[in-house]
């Protein structure tokens, strides 16, 4: 049986206390672990970013969607058969209520401020999933867990024991933003900006255009996405077909790719298979004329999406890892898009980044293994014949626990 199905029936048996309940009533019960108050408030505030047509609510939408689905799920009514996704999110949340359900009243306190830290500004609920969904795959491999951060007040998460042998465990959540020099919400900012002008030009232009961006120095900040816009601007209004400056080289050209005629939807998958994983694509198009503007930037200098992780890996054994014990860390890789992530696993560049901070003294010596995940396997699995399902762990072979048998299930490497 694959890992991810074991874990969702896992949960739902060990969910004594809740072991009847709907999907609604499971949802509800974990809105009333937050508030009523505070929930209702956090969803007002997620309606309040949507706008049509606007790829910053689109990104938001995105970014949240862990909690849009549990609050539509909370819904009266009888709602359809829950998909894989669903499915996934569900187990989670019916363990995060017997979890609450389970701790001493301190502990309960510091699961429902991490509850609440996710239902705040710009963050989300993933972190509290991801180290639910963690504490979940070790019990399936076999190890008694304790939630030691929730009930300890210890830097790392979890306490795992298995056959005598015990290890801690930290679970950590970087936004692939990080490494990114032409980060996905300024490339949104920059079309919410230009769309206005982009519509104008194209249905005075009618065609097929394709605006191909080099930047040096990525696109980092607003004043960066300002500029790039005033340059757009500039070289359409100018009717130009090149333009060049320290921040930016433009060139417009036609749009020539074979079955040109075909529908704008078909468009996104052929530009990613013709500029890779790590340019930003963004098509505009005239439902009216059948006119296409489509715009493709690449950053001038490499993505450090993995170097970025194994940063924060390294940050977190120092931080998170008391070192009585074997340390784990798990790391869960947000804001990232399914084509780069299978980039950065099918390229090796992970792991390599990992590595080389196994070979530092003060790292070693603490950290026996690493993992790291995305949304794509805390939804479900992504690849339904490998146990680990998309998942990438790596061990640490000078550990001196690295070949403990009873700690093999939780530090076995996938590559």
């Amino acid at each position: 049986m694959p890992l991810a199905a074991a874990l969702t029936d896992a949960v739902i048996a060990e969910a004594g206390q809740h072991p009847e309940a709907t999907a609604a009533e499971l949802c509800r019960d974990l809105r009333d672990l937050a508030g009523a108050e505070h929930w209702s408030r956090r969803m007002a505030d997620l309606a309040g970013l949507a706008r049509p047509r606007s790829w910053t609510a689109r990104a938001a939408q995105r970014r949240h969607a862990l909690e849009l689905l549990l609050d539509r799920l909370s819904g009266p009514g009888e709602a359809p058969a829950p998909n894989q996704a669903e499915q996934a999110v569900l187990a989670l949340a019916r363990e995060a209520v017997r979890l609450a359900d389970s701790l001493p009243r301190a502990a309960r306190g510091r699961l429902r401020d991490r509850l609440l830290a996710g239902l705040a500004g710009e963050a989300t609920l993933i972190p509290l999933f991801h180290l639910l969904r963690e504490a979940g795959r070790q019990r399936a491999r076999g190890f008694e867990v304790r939630f030691s951060g929730l009930i300890d007040g210890t830097p790392h998460d979890l306490l795992l024991r298995r056959d005598g042998a015990e290890a801690e465990l930290a679970c950590l959540t970087l936004s692939a933003e990080a490494g990114q020099p032409v980060q996905h919400g300024h490339w949104c900012a920059l079309m919410d900006g230009i769309n206005p002008d982009l519509q104008t030009w194209l249905a005075a232009h009618p065609g097929r255009y394709l605006l191909k961006m080099t930047l040096p120095s990525g696109l980092r900040g607003p004043e960066d996405v300002a500029g790039l816009q005033r340059q757009v601007s500039a070289l359409l209004a100018a009717q130009k077909r090149q333009d060049h400056s320290e921040a930016a080289v433009l060139k417009l050209d036609p749009l020539v790719l074979a079955g040109a005629r075909a529908s704008a939807q078909g468009l996104p998958e052929r530009l990613r298979s013709l500029f890779g994983p790590e340019a930003h694509l963004a098509v505009t198009a005239d439902p009216g004329g059948g006119s296409v503007f489509v715009m493709a930037a690449r950053a001038g200098q490499e993505d450090g999406v993995a170097a970025a992780a194994a940063a924060a890996l390294e940050r977190a054994v120092a931080e998170r890892l008391e070192g009585r014990r074997p340390g784990i860390l798990a790391l869960f890789l947000d804001d990232i898009e399914r084509h780069r992530w299978l980039e950065l696993r099918q390229s090796l560049a992970l792991e390599s980044a990992v590595r080389r901070i196994f070979t530092r003294p003060d790292v070693s010596a603490r950290l026996v293994a690493a993992s790291c995940a995305t949304r794509m396997e805390l939804f479900g699995p992504s690849r339904p014949d490998e146990e680990d399902e998309g998942e990438l762990r790596f061990r640490n072979p000078a550990h001196l626990a690295a070949r403990c048998e009873a700690l093999l299930p939780a530090i076995r490497s996938t590559v």
